[in-house]
C-alpha cells in the first residue's frame, strides 16, 4: 500500500497516481537521517520522473478518530461531538520506478548509499504504508538523460506493460508550448518540511513502447 497525496484537507485524504515529489524527497530524508526543520534545497532540485510499472487500484480506508479539537482548540466535553469520519485514499499492489537527474554526482551515490542502510524507517506517503520489497536498486546508479536510464532499466514486476506510462518533470529552460499532456503538481518543496510550503512543478505525462525512450515536447 502507498498513499502520495498533494491535495489532502482536513478528513479527506487523498493519493495521486504516481509518487509525488515531496513524498519521494521525505522518503530520502528519512534515509539520510535529516530532520524536518532541515532545507531541502538541494534534493528539490533535482528533476524527478516515474514509470508507472504497475498502475494498482484505488482503495480507500474509512477512519473515525474522537476527541478532536475544537477550532478555539479547546476538547468537546462530550466526545460523540467531536468524532471526526475520515476516508483516506491509497493505491494497493502499485508498482513504480522514480529516478531523479542531478549533475551533482556524490549527492546522487549519498543517497543510493542510505537508500541502501536507512538511518530511519522508510515508508510510502504513509507511516503505516512499509515498502515490501526494499525500494534500493543494486544498479540504480546510471549515466546519461533521465528518460534513457529509465527506459533501460528492466520491469520490476511481469508481466512487463507492452507501453509504460511517465511521469516526467519538465527539463529546465523555456516552457513548451505543447500543453495537451503537461500538468501541474503542487509538491515541489519550498522550503523544509516544517514549514509545509510547496509550489508548482510542470509534468509531462507520456507513453512509450517498453525499451522505447520517452519523449518531452520541447
Amino acid at each position: 500500500m502507498q498513499s502520495w497525496g498533494v491535495a489532502s484537507r482536513f478528513d479527506r485524504r487523498d493519493t495521486g497516481l504516481e509518487p509525488s515529489k515531496s513524498g519521494v524527497i521525505g522518503l530520502l530524508c528519512a534515509a539520510l537521517g535529516r530532520d524536518r526543520s532541515h532545507p531541502v534545497d538541494d534534493l528539490a532540485a533535482m528533476r524527478m520522473g516515474v514509470r508507472v510499472d504497475r498502475e494498482g487500484v484505488l482503495r480507500y480506508d474509512y477512519q473515525t478518530a474522537m476527541r478532536v479539537l475544537r477550532a478555539d482548540g479547546q476538547p468537546e466535553e462530550n466526545p460523540r461531538k467531536n468524532t471526526v469520519q475520515s476516508k483516506r485514499f491509497y493505491l494497493a499492489d502499485a508498482a513504480f520506478l522514480v529516478g531523479l537527474e542531478s549533475s551533482d554526482r556524490p549527492l546522487l551515490e549519498r543517497l543510493h548509499d542510505a537508500l541502501r542502510n536507512p538511518r530511519w524507517t522508510l515508508f510510502l506517503g504513509r507511516k503505516s504504508y512499509l515498502p515490501s520489497p526494499p525500494v534500493w536498486l543494486p544498479d540504480g546508479l546510471a549515466d546519461g538523460p533521465l528518460e534513457e536510464a529509465m527506459a533501460q532499466y528492466p520491469p520490476l514486476v511481469g508481466p512487463a506493460p507492452e507501453r509504460y506510462r511517465y511521469a516526467l518533470e519538465e527539463p529546465p529552460g523555456p516552457a513548451s508550448l505543447a500543453l495537451a499532456n503537461r500538468v501541474r503538481r503542487w509538491d515541489q518543496p519550498g522550503g523544509p518540511f516544517t514549514q509545509r510550503r510547496f509550489t508548482e512543478r510542470h509534468v509531462w505525462i507520456v507513453e512509450a513502447a517498453q525499451g522505447e525512450v520517452p519523449r518531452v515536447p520541447v
